[in-house]
């Protein structure tokens, strides 16, 4: 595993990506907390969305950033919309990881730029299970 593969899974200082939403249910990503703007879900949506065009982007199937993409839900996620973004998300991550094994130079950038936007947003992630007290063992 290169560098950047390494990285797109979370990193030496980052927490594994899949462990974080290990056991993530969706009464816990529903939940709201006093004074944030988003939700587990939401913040699982915006993931899968971003890293969705940031792949096309990557793997030439687009050619452009779309201008019109939602990248936060416009509305309340239900549980089958959570669960379709985390299946995305696994997915996804699956398909980094092939993309990153030897990248072009543009698909270099773009997962670099992935990498850094997922991990604050992991951490994101992290913290909102912290408060819950459901991070996994694990990801401490």
């Amino acid at each position: 595993m290169n560098l950047l593969q390494y990285l797109l899974l979370g990193g030496s200082g980052f927490r594994d990506v899949r462990t974080l939403v290990q056991d993530l249910e969706w009464d816990e990503a529903s939940r709201t907390f006093e004074g944030l703007p988003y939700t587990l879900a939401d913040l699982i949506a915006h993931l899968a969305v971003t890293q969705r065009a940031s792949l096309d982007l990557a793997s030439g199937r687009s050619e452009s950033w779309p201008e019109d993409l939602p990248v936060w839900p416009v509305s309340a996620l239900d549980e089958a919309q959570f669960r379709a973004h985390l299946i995305e998300l696994e997915l996804g991550l699956l398909q980094a990881q092939a993309l990153a094994q030897d990248p072009s130079e543009r698909a270099r950038e773009i997962l670099i730029d992935l990498a850094a936007h997922s991990a604050y947003h992991w951490g994101q992630v992290a913290v909102l299970r912290r408060l819950a007290g459901t991070l996994p063992d694990s990801a401490r």
